[in-house]
């Protein structure tokens, strides 16, 4: 399995807020842009609206494990995109089963992969 980066700098995730490629789905919000770096990174940002810390963290792990099973993808494709998930309220409740239909539609959306 690739290993992909991931975003941490907060003046990226303020960027990707005002970009204007937006995907929202009843669990998750995506937004994506393209990087200069020729790489893929994503982001995941939970609020404190989402539940408590155990909540949160769940949502976090649930997200990354759905965004892993498309992680061959795209660590293959060339392009540099970034990417940030937020997780709603609604994402403390689902398994990762169920999030990989929606952050697979987004990353389609996007062009990032095929």
């Amino acid at each position: 399995m690739a290993v992909l980066s991931t975003i941490k700098e907060n003046n990226t995730f303020r960027r990707l807020y005002r970009s204007k490629k937006c995907y929202v789905y009843p669990q998750i919000v995506v937004y994506a842009a393209k990087n200069r770096l020729g790489e893929f990174r994503y982001g995941i940002t939970t609020s404190k609206k989402v539940g408590n810390a155990v909540e949160r963290s769940r949502c976090r792990r649930v997200i990354r494990a759905a965004l892993f099973e498309y992680a061959d993808a795209l660590s293959k494709q060339d392009k540099g995109y970034d990417i940030v998930i937020v997780a709603r309220k609604r994402t403390a409740f689902v398994k990762s089963t169920e999030l990989v239909a929606p952050i697979g539609d987004s990353l389609r959306r996007a062009g990032i992969i095929e």
